[in-house]
């Protein structure tokens, strides 16, 4: 062999080394759900709206797609699922669900579509609507006694249905702005949007019969939305929230003064055994027991992903919000 092939064999092999070696030491992505910050706008006027039928598994529901030109940071688009019914005096407690940090960066109309179309929430509220659940209806993250549990409680109490409102969630809320800049949120949510909800849907119409809920990202929002609005909503849930364990003793201080303004208000946080941010909602439920916030707290089966929101995460939501905003107790 010639020295100059020795020494680019040598120069080849070397590179080789350094790539790996570099690539074996760079760290992991972090966990924390720390999406970009985007103000923008006031919150103004509803602009359109399309509709159509949809037909779920085991139920049907109407859909409607609202268009406001101007929501909490801009355009946003609102996708509602609406039981069908053939009373039509029937009233329905209404959900507002927050997709995850994946469909913020989707756009609007895309986003907004996070838990019908991604989430695959149509399936959920048909199952439920047909029990008895099955495992696979969990994506297989069920334990025998949780399946169990659920469907004891469906058998003795039928799921009546909710009107299910999923706003677009932009990719908002950083840590360092997240309390500050939740009140444009919140004013959307509760100033704009529920009262056109309450007026063009078969809503039952009060805050007692209204929750927020929310999965990663939008668990993070559902809490500082519910929290710093509490006597608009009946009842604030939060699937695998994404939070820091540097926040936890604000979000406990404003679970305690919405507990204090609203003593009947229904508090739920659920994650799950393979959850990334499993620890920091166990904290979080630990100090608000601390600080005397009644609230429910679960840990079912299931990791931070697509299909545990196929699965446990839309069943466990529609389930304590159907409990809750008709005032039967559920964990």
């Amino acid at each position: 062999m010639t020295q100059a092939r020795a020494r680019v064999l040598l120069a080849i092999v070397l590179a080789f080394t350094l790539g790996t070696g570099c690539e074996r030491s760079r760290q992991p992505p972090p966990v924390f759900d720390e999406p970009r910050l985007d103000v923008d706008a006031d919150t103004t006027a509803f602009a359109s709206s399309s509709e159509g039928d949809v037909a779920g598994v085991g139920a049907k529901r109407r859909e409607l797609t609202w268009t406001f030109d101007d929501g909490a940071f801009g355009p946003t688009d609102v996708v509602l699922s609406i039981p069908s019914s053939t009373d039509e005096s029937a009233r329905f407690p209404v959900l507002i669900a927050l997709h995850g940090r994946g469909e913020s960066l989707k756009g609007s109309r895309r986003g907004a579509r996070g838990w019908i179309d991604d989430y695959d929430l149509g399936r959920a509220l048909g199952r439920l609507a047909a029990p008895p659940l099955r495992r696979g209806d969990f994506q297989g993250y069920v334990s025998r006694d949780r399946l169990r549990r659920i469907n004891r409680s469906l058998a003795a109490q039928p799921y009546a249905g909710l009107i299910v409102v999923c706003p677009y969630l932009p990719d908002v809320l950083r840590r360092e702005n997240a309390f500050k800049e939740a009140e444009r949120l919140a004013s959307f949510i509760v100033d704009v949007l529920l009262p056109r909800v309450y007026e063009k849907t078969p809503a039952i119409g009060t805050p007692a019969s209204t929750g927020i809920d929310g999965v990663s990202l939008g668990g993070r929002a559902s809490l500082i939305v519910g929290f710093t609005r509490p006597r608009a909503f009946g009842a604030v849930g939060a699937l695998q929230a994404a939070i820091d364990a540097s926040e936890i003793e604000r979000f406990a201080e404003l679970g305690a003064r919405a507990l204090s303004e609203n003593p009947a208000l229904s508090v739920r946080l659920l994650t799950s055994d393979k959850d990334h941010f499993l620890r920091v909602n166990e904290r979080l439920s630990a100090r608000l027991r601390e600080r005397g916030v009644q609230h429910g707290y679960s840990r079912v089966q299931g990791t931070h992903s697509y299909r545990f929101n196929r699965g446990p995460g839309g069943i466990e939501m529609l389930l304590f919000h159907d409990r809750a905003l008709r005032g039967v107790a559920w964990d």
